[in-house]
């Protein structure tokens, strides 16, 4: 076993014992603390006591293999012993991505943002594409999308798009598709077939809660003003969009897709929680950037990560130097090769620095 996921298990089950306390009961912000840490720890705590359970199923099933002297029930025996080897054996794998992963693998929901970069409307045209790759992944897995924010161009394509991602390992499946992403393709406006060369960047953002990421009424600068449309589209009347500034650290978040003002500033707070907590983890990135050769790297967005090369039918991370030729099947949401080939390469990464540190 890995000795900081037993430290984390065990944390676990003295917190299960504070929670029974009957001054943690009548005391509701201390009560609301203990739910959170153990919410960040349940997965590891969970999977710590599968691990021990088949421990002791081995060790039963081994000793009838031993004592039975019927044949038939030892065969019976050994085939029970042959199952729960095997079950170990997965669950030890888990176990050893959770040792490895940091608190990735523990995190559901996330937030993801895509931006139009260089190249006008073939950027804005790309933005909308991976909007739509991305979207269409998570269908195949059952996660849930929720739009926060869309801004569409009169062409069909994105300025910008933010929308929350609502699954099982969501954000630990896509944390690596944080940066520059360029694209180089023939747009449907060139009349000389010449491939033209834009790019969009993609950032990924664990979803804070109110309680992980408590903000302080007055920190807030909240404006609101009409929401309007793209190209000339009939605008709002009301003044439902709102614009909220977090004070001490600058971020700035704005929020327009319900016709509601409170709806709104219910969305752009959840943006704004899950911004602070990015800003928050940067000086983790980049001490692990210092350490190892990492995915995330710096956090900086305008890192280039991928390219998407059409003519060629290609598909380039530069990160782990991964080339798919079926950029085709990619872009229409067949990303399972790709983020399984990240996660491994990330996994592997941190087994090599945490050799290093013994």
């Amino acid at each position: 076993m890995f000795p900081a996921l037993e430290r984390q298990a065990a944390r676990y089950a003295e917190l299960e014992k504070q929670l029974l306390d009957s001054d943690v009961l009548s005391n509701v912000p201390r009560m609301l603390e203990i739910r959170k840490e153990m919410g960040s720890l349940a997965k590891i705590a969970a999977a710590v006591r599968r691990f021990h359970s088949l421990e002791g199923d081995i060790d039963a099933a081994k000793m009838m293999v031993d004592e039975e002297t019927d044949h038939e029930a030892r065969e019976y025996a050994r085939g029970e012993l042959s199952q729960l080897q095997a079950q170990h054996r997965e669950l030890s794998v888990e176990l050893e991505d959770m040792a490895t992963a940091g608190d990735s693998i523990t995190r559901g929901a996330c937030i993801m943002e895509i931006r139009a970069g260089t190249g006008g409307d073939e950027a804005a045209l790309f933005a909308k594409d991976l909007y739509d790759m991305y979207l269409a992944w998570c269908g195949q897995r059952g996660w849930k999308t929720e739009l926060l924010e869309f801004s569409p161009t009169e062409l069909g394509g994105l300025k910008e798009v933010v929308f929350s991602i609502t699954g099982d390992g969501a954000f630990h499946a896509l944390q690596f598709e944080s940066g520059g992403h360029r694209v180089q393709r023939v747009p449907e406006t060139e009349q000389q077939g010449r491939v033209h060369t834009s790019a969009a960047t993609v950032a990924v953002l664990p979803e804070a809660d109110e309680v992980e990421i408590d903000i302080r009424p007055e920190d807030l600068e909240v404006d609101t003003m009409r929401a309007g449309g793209p190209g000339g589209q009939k605008v709002n009347k009301t003044e439902s969009a709102v614009r909220i500034t977090h004070l001490p650290t600058g971020i700035v978040v704005k929020c327009q897709d319900e016709k509601s003002q409170h709806k709104n500033r219910a969305k752009a707070m959840r943006v704004l929680r899950s911004r602070i907590l990015e800003q928050q983890q940067q000086k983790l990135h980049s001490e692990r950037s210092e350490v190892r050769r990492t995915l995330v790297g710096s956090g900086d967005r305008s890192e280039r990560i991928r390219t998407y090369n059409f003519p060629q039918n290609r598909l380039t991370d530069h990160r782990c130097n991964l080339t798919l030729y079926k950029l085709d099947r990619i872009i229409q949401g067949d990303l399972n090769d790709l983020i399984t080939e990240l996660l491994a390469f990330d996994r592997n990464e941190r087994l090599k620095a945490s050799e290093e540190r013994l």
